[in-house]
């Protein structure tokens, strides 16, 4: 189905012509203010170059019509700015995008406009201590009913998804590319999962190839849709950082997880927070960032589960709060390391406990 507006379809089909336009005329340095906010006929005398001509005259017999039969082949809806469906929080960009396209549920823009989400960045080359908590994190955001916006990009990004999966959440990625295809290549299988639970979305038509320039680009839509930001691992300078400053600009809350003060991944978040960002060390940090300290709402169908009716896993619960690892569980409770395990799957399982940043346990986010 396509949502979108003439005027909008146009729009876009005209920056996915310009796409490599775009890129060859920031390599040679220069730089055009607000170039994606430039009326078409700007855009086209700034990035058209010698085939300014030829662009007209693509733009001129563009017809609607063929795109949305185009868009409906490949598997694609279309949403712009001038409908009901399209993210209001969007248009507090400078530039926003026209229209957005995408593959999976379209009622997640719903969602994502009438709830809080959170945007999960960081380094493509993430620490083991990096990986555990941007997977922590996702797990419990989705369980939470909190929708999970990213990049779907190496390292963190992919990371954080397959964690809000594994949470039953709902993933939205935002890519540098049309929507219908997997970037990297390497993550097909990641791309496949979120356009199921989730949705998959971007600024480019499909058949658009990524360039330099939209992965910036990119960013600003991930800050756009969130309410907060939340960088995990981030070098200086680094992507992640584009990110927490588009957040910054628009007035969105900017997050990082803590780092070692000796380690170069941590260099990025850590002067995030130096300089003012929310420091976040569970899923609760975030909650409680989003929703105020006490005031969660019930998680995903409106109740909490029911406590636990055996005294056995009460005991299990109830160490919870007091120790994360199984050998602290297993002291405090006197049962075995077995009876534990098999205690806190069953727990897991029906919502009460979750795995934690380091690999030990918490109580689920409520």
């Amino acid at each position: 189905m396509s949502g979108a507006c003439e005027r909008c379809l146009r729009r876009a089909r005209l920056i996915a012509q310009l796409a490599p336009r775009i890129t060859g005329m920031l390599a040679r340095g220069r730089r055009v203010p607000g170039l994606l906010a430039l009326s078409e006929q700007d855009l086209i005398a700034a990035a058209g170059g010698r085939h300014k001509d030829l662009v007209r005259e693509r733009l001129a017999s563009f017809d609607p019509d063929a795109e949305r039969r185009d868009l409906e082949a490949a598997g694609v809806w279309a949403v712009c700015r001038h409908g009901p469906a399209y993210p209001a929080q969007l248009l507090d960009l400078p530039d926003p995008p026209a229209a957005l396209f995408g593959i999976g549920a379209p009622e997640l823009l719903e969602l994502v406009a009438d709830g809080p989400a959170v945007a999960v960045v960081g380094t493509r080359r993430p620490s083991p201590y990096g990986t555990e908590v941007a997977y922590a994190l996702g797990r419990g955001l989705g369980a939470a009913g909190v929708p999970v916006v990213s990049g779907l990009a190496l390292g963190i990004d992919a990371t954080a998804h397959r964690g809000c999966l594994d949470g039953h959440g709902a993933p939205l990625a935002v890519l540098a590319r049309g929507p219908e295809y997997a970037y990297p290549r390497r993550h097909r299988k990641l791309h496949e999962q979120v356009s199921q639970q989730g949705a998959v979305v971007s600024e480019l038509p499909p058949g658009t190839a990524a360039e330099r320039w939209s992965f910036p680009a990119r960013n600003r839509i991930m800050a756009g849709l969130a309410r907060l930001t939340l960088v995990v691992e981030a070098a200086d300078p680094s992507g992640s950082l584009i990110t927490a400053e588009f957040a910054r600009d628009l007035g969105r809350g900017v997050a990082a997880v803590p780092g070692r003060v000796t380690a170069r991944m941590a260099e990025g978040t850590n002067g995030l927070l130096r300089d003012g960002a929310v420091p976040v060390t569970s899923t609760e940090d975030v909650l409680d960032e989003l929703y105020g300290v006490g005031m969660r709402p019930p998680p995903p169908g409106g109740t909490r589960p029911a406590p636990p009716a055996e005294a056995g896993m009460r005991l299990v619960l109830d160490a919870v709060e007091a120790g994360s690892s199984v050998d602290e569980i297993v002291a405090r409770t006197r049962a075995s390391a077995s009876e534990v395990r098999v205690a806190l799957a069953r727990l897991e399982a029906d919502g009460h406990v979750v795995r934690g940043a380091l690999g030990g346990w918490e109580r689920a986010a409520m």
